[in-house]
């Protein structure tokens, strides 16, 4: 989402390298370059200004003009400013006695509904009961399209059957809570395409009827200042404690992520990074920083592979590689744990854009169908194939691709693509067996 802004900061930096001391005239430079980078990425101006200004006023304060270094200096004081911006991560909010409400606010459009069941779910596995409930009664099957998302996701959700009245609706949603011992009320209200006074009374009312422990604002980061400006008038109505920044994992250049806590007095709390119930995930100040300068975010490309590696199948596969015994079906398992882990474009963009990673391709595409059409070919083979590739020879690799309604050609790509790996496998499998018998030294192993 970052990248524009990422690649304007980087080449600034780098412009300020091989400076030797640095000059207040190559300051001013380097903060008019940044400011433009800023703006480009749909930072907010008055926003932008200050930043520059603090920016600037820190950099003479630490005598950056002294420095050997000085990119550096003006990198450090340029992470400092952006983390300011951003504020420190700000947790969820629950009421002292149970159910919590939130209330989730926004304009029509903006991803409620999803971003509703995405929060029910991240709730569930952080060891809450959540209960969802729509007061939307004018947009046509709004409760229905809720209650689809909610059987989804696993999570109870309180239809308000018998009435169109919100206040109704929701009273009988906290009742249900009680009774089901529902912990937290997830109450995904109605939207409109603009703001009006009908809008904002209706949800005074139930803010004053339900005293939610969060007011959570959706705003789609797709839609850049819009969504800055609809939040701040969103929170000088209601009192918004959090927003959720939706397609945080799209093209947009980054702005509202920036802008939206200065401009709002409001936290963002949550952010949307894909589709799946599961693609929301706390909002990390820190990460975003290290993305936006790119060093990458690889914390949460460990707790990635955390959440979805399975602990067992690790310790085979490494076993394996021990006894170079790298199979088809071994090949098959890797896939599918990359694809569980979420698009391949958002696991590079959580790569440092330094060191060996930064050599690849900006635009690099990688295409997502070829690893489901190269799991497809796998599962055509028999499971002696799987276990013995050698066994495919001309007249089976024809089956395999009819099966997989593919090519012998693709075939063909597929079983070089593992050959491949295999050789991979096997010289790292070969290394640790040298560490293990204590011959690590001889090959440069630590």
């Amino acid at each position: 989402m970052f990248e524009t802004l990422t690649e304007k900061l980087q080449r600034t930096f780098k412009n300020l390298r091989g400076q030797g001391k640095l000059s207040e005239e190559h300051l001013d430079g380097a903060l008019a370059e940044i400011r433009e980078a800023l703006l480009d990425g749909d930072v907010n101006l008055a926003v932008a200004d200050e930043f520059i200004a603090h920016v600037r006023q820190k950099a003479l304060g630490a005598e950056v003009l002294l420095q050997l270094s000085p990119d550096q200096q003006v990198v450090k004081i340029v992470r400092d400013e952006i983390a300011a911006l951003l504020g420190a991560e700000a947790r969820p909010q629950f009421s002292s006695r149970p159910p919590s409400v939130w209330l989730i606010v926004g304009l029509q459009g903006s991803g409620k509904t999803t971003s509703t069941g995405k929060l029910a779910r991240w709730l569930s596995e952080h060891g809450h009961r959540p209960l969802v409930v729509s007061t939307d009664v004018y947009r046509p099957a709004a409760r229905e399209q809720l209650a689809q998302v909610a059987k989804a996701t696993g999570t109870p959700c309180w239809p308000g059957a018998g009435t169109d009245k919100p206040l109704e609706i929701v009273r009988g949603a906290v009742r249900e809570a009680k009774l089901s011992a529902c912990d937290v009320i997830l109450v995904d209200t109605a939207g409109r395409l603009h703001i009006d006074d009908e809008l904002m009374n209706e949800l005074t009312v139930l803010k004053r009827e339900l005293n939610p422990a969060e007011i959570l604002f959706v705003a789609d980061a797709m839609i850049g200042q819009d969504a800055v400006r609809s939040a701040g008038e969103f929170h000088k109505r209601l009192g918004v404690t959090g927003v959720v920044l939706t397609k945080l994992d799209g093209d947009a250049r980054g702005g509202a992520a920036l802008s939206i806590r200065k401009v709002t007095g409001a936290p963002v709390k949550f952010a949307g990074v894909g589709e799946k119930y599961d693609a929301i995930e706390p909002f990390q100040p820190d990460r975003i920083v290290g993305r936006i300068l790119g060093m990458g975010d690889v914390l949460g490309l460990i707790e990635r592979v955390q959440k979805t590696v399975d602990e067992k199948k690790a310790r085979e596969l490494e076993r394996k590689l021990r006894e170079d015994d790298f199979t088809l079906e071994d090949f098959r398992d890797q896939l599918r744990q990359i694809r569980k882990m979420g698009s391949v474009e958002q696991l590079m963009g959580m790569l440092p854009k330094i060191g060996p990673f930064a050599k690849i391709p900006k635009d690099a595409q990688i295409d997502e169908k070829q690893l489901k059409t190269t799991e497809a070919i796998i599962n055509s083979m028999t499971a002696r194939e799987r276990a013995d590739h050698n066994l495919i020879d001309g007249k089976r690799r024809k089956r395999i691709a009819r099966g997989s309604g593919t090519t012998v050609q693709e075939v063909n790509q597929v079983l070089k693509q593992y050959g491949d790996m295999r050789r991979m496998m096997k010289q790292y499998g070969g290394m640790a067996r040298m560490k293990n018998r204590g011959l690590g030294k001889f090959a440069g192993l630590k």
